[in-house]
């Protein structure tokens, strides 16, 4: 399967001269399998310019898996042609808000409702369908077989481990890897900590073996502190998944969106000079907008 980057930056649009190389638009990412079939990992504003491409082969069948309901994930769908034209096909898949009880569908309307955009949801003409998804649910899409697990952040966040084509790879939409909330002299500590422990295990154990993995890397180590309880992860936090999992491959993603090109650029020199050396762990690269690659075997 093929895999390009649509979109990798992370909490809001940042068009401009700072972000030219990497890109400013919100996180998309879209999946070709060999037999053809097409898959979108979340709708920044990257899945704008992923429908007008897909509408040169009109009509349109493509399935769109929401990590979750952020805006910077779900903000290019107003913009997403396919939904209409009819005769296109668009099928929706994710949680339930927990909180709201809201499902997918009814998230998603929100946003087309008329004091935010001209075209409400029910005049759109292509045809959708909604399916809500539980935790460790497996579907099948064509050839694909999509697996969900929960990630800590501050909303219902899905990660998706996709596999086609003899290939695996994992998406992490927005994680943070979870941290111990009480002090060490605390009572609750060491309880608390097997439950985190846990977590973070049961999170390795479905990583593990995948030959590549997108993840959440949207601040430094040293940034982190003050961002804690925000929902993203360092740099760092996903090279440590990345090494413990025996990823083949890691894709750094979800830029933050006060990032500079030049700044990425300096901590991806740094991240392969900490690296030098090391006699095995994943291959990393820098996410960037445009980025195509491919996992399992190539189309014939």
């Amino acid at each position: 399967m093929r895999i390009r980057m649509r979109g990798c930056r992370g909490s809001t649009p940042v068009p401009g001269t700072d972000t030219v190389r990497y890109g400013g638009n919100t996180t998309c990412i879209e999946v070709t399998t060999n037999a053809g079939e097409k898959l979108l990992f979340d709708a920044g504003t990257g899945i704008r310019k992923a429908g007008l491409d897909l509408m040169q082969n009109a009509p349109v069948a493509v399935s769109i898996f929401v990590s979750h309901t952020h805006w910077d994930h779900i903000q290019g769908l107003p913009f997403f042609v396919p939904l209409f034209v009819p005769g296109s096909k668009v099928d929706f898949y994710g949680g339930t808000d927990p909180v709201y009880r809201k499902n997918l569908r009814e998230i998603l309307a929100q946003q087309m409702q008329y004091c935010y955009f001209p075209v409400r949801e029910n005049e759109l003409k292509a045809d959708i369908t909604y399916t809500t998804l539980a935790e460790g649910e497996t579907v099948r899409v064509g050839s694909a077989e999509i697996t969900t697990i929960v990630l800590n952040h501050p909303v219902l966040n899905y990660g998706y481990r996709v596999t086609a084509d003899g290939g695996t790879f994992l998406f992490t939409g927005d994680y943070e890897p979870p941290i111990n909330i009480y002090s060490p002299d605390d009572e609750e500590y060491e309880d608390y900590q097997e439950m985190i422990d846990a977590r973070r295990e049961n999170v390795v154990s479905f990583v593990k073996g995948i030959d590549a993995l997108i993840c959440d890397a949207q601040y430094t180590v040293e940034e982190y502190p003050e961002k804690v309880g925000w929902g993203h992860g360092t740099f760092d936090s996903c090279l440590e998944l990345a090494d413990r999992a025996g990823v083949g491959r890691l894709y750094l993603t979800h830029h933050d969106p006060m990032r500079t090109d030049d700044q990425l650029d300096a901590i991806y020199a740094d991240i392969l000079a900490r690296r030098k050396g090391l006699s095995d762990g994943p291959e990393v690269i820098m996410a960037h907008e445009g980025l195509e690659f491919e996992v399992g075997a190539p189309a014939s």
